[in-house]
C-alpha cells in the first residue's frame, strides 16, 4: 500500500513540476542545434530528408510490393515512426542523469524530471513525424477518419513504457556505465526483432505467440491498426491487459529503483 501512495505522489510531482519540466525541455532542444545556422529547424528537417530516403530507396530503388493491399512505404513508416521515438527517447534519458552531474548535486533540484526531459524534447520531434504520416497518406490518397485518433492513445501507451524503462537505465547507468551500452544492444536487437521492416504474418503460426512479450510490437501493430487495418484497440483483448501489466510493472520497479538509490548519486557521480 506503501509503494502504491509513493507511486502517485512520484506522478503528482512530476505534474506540480509541468512548468519547469517544459521549460528545460525547450533548453535541452535550444542545446541540441546550438551553433547550427538554422538551429532548432534541424529537428524537422532531419525527419522529412529520411522519409525522403526511405520513399526513394523502397518505392523507386527496390519498387517493394503492397503489403496487405496498401503501398509498402506507408506500412513501413507506421513502425518507423514509433520506433523512431522510442530508440531516441530512450537512449537519451538513459544518460540524462549521469550526464547533468552539476545538477544531480544540487539537493533542491528534482533529478526525476531529467529522464522526462529527454522523453518530452524526443515526443515534439516525434509529433511532426506523426504529421508527416498523415500527409504522406493523403499524398496516397488515404483520408483521415475516425480510427487514426487511435494514434492519440499509441502514443500515451508509447511514452509511459519509455519513462519507466528509462527510469531504470538512467538510475542505474550511474553505478554500472555497462548499462548505456546493453540499452544500445538492446535497441538494435529490438529493431530487427520488432516486425517493422517484416510482417508478423512470415512467422509461422506456433511461434507467432513470442512477439507478444514484447511490448513495441503491441505499439507498432497499433499505428498500422489506427492508419491501415482500422481495428480498435479494444478488440485486442488479452493484448491491451499484458502491455499494460509489463508497462505498469516497468513503471513501479523503475520508481523503486530510484527512490532506493537517489541519496547516493552525489556520491558515485
Amino acid at each position: 500500500m506503501q509503494f502504491i501512495k509513493s507511486f502517485f505522489q512520484f506522478i503528482l510531482d512530476l505534474w506540480n513540476s509541468k512548468y519547469l519540466l517544459w521549460n528545460l525541455t525547450k533548453k535541452d532542444l535550444k542545446q541540441r542545434y546550438l551553433g547550427s545556422y538554422l538551429g532548432i529547424l534541424w529537428a524537422f528537417i532531419q525527419p522529412t530528408i529520411t522519409v525522403f530516403i526511405f520513399w526513394f530507396v523502397f518505392q523507386v530503388g527496390f519498387k517493394s510490393m503492397p503489403v496487405d493491399n496498401f503501398p509498402f512505404i506507408l506500412w513501413l513508416v507506421c513502425g518507423m515512426f514509433p520506433w523512431f521515438f522510442f530508440s531516441e527517447a530512450w537512449v537519451s534519458a538513459t544518460e540524462a542523469i549521469s550526464s547533468n552531474v552539476f545538477l544531480v548535486k544540487k539537493v533542491v533540484f528534482r533529478v526525476d524530471l531529467l529522464p522526462v526531459v529527454q522523453i518530452m524534447s524526443a515526443l515534439i520531434i516525434n509529433l511532426f513525424f506523426t504529421m508527416m504520416l498523415f500527409i504522406m497518406f493523403l499524398v496516397y490518397g488515404y483520408m483521415p477518419n475516425i480510427y487514426n485518433l487511435q494514434v492519440i492513445y499509441y502514443l500515451f501507451a508509447l511514452v509511459c513504457l519509455t519513462f519507466g524503462l528509462s527510469l531504470i537505465t538512467s538510475t542505474l547507468i550511474i553505478f554500472l556505465k555497462d548499462v548505456g551500452q546493453l540499452v544500445n544492444m538492446v535497441v538494435q536487437f529490438g529493431f530487427w526483432g520488432t516486425p517493422i521492416f517484416w510482417s508478423f504474418k512470415m512467422i509461422p503460426e506456433q511461434y507467432q505467440w513470442i512477439l507478444n512479450f514484447n511490448p513495441m510490437y503491441y505499439i507498432i501493430e497499433g499505428y498500422r491498426n489506427s492508419f491501415i487495418y482500422h481495428e480498435w484497440f479494444w478488440n485486442l483483448g488479452y493484448m491491451n491487459y499484458y502491455f499494460w501489466f509489463v508497462t505498469i510493472s516497468i513503471i513501479f520497479i523503475g520508481i523503486f529503483i530510484f527512490k532506493k538509490l537517489r541519496p547516493h548519486f552525489a556520491d558515485v557521480l
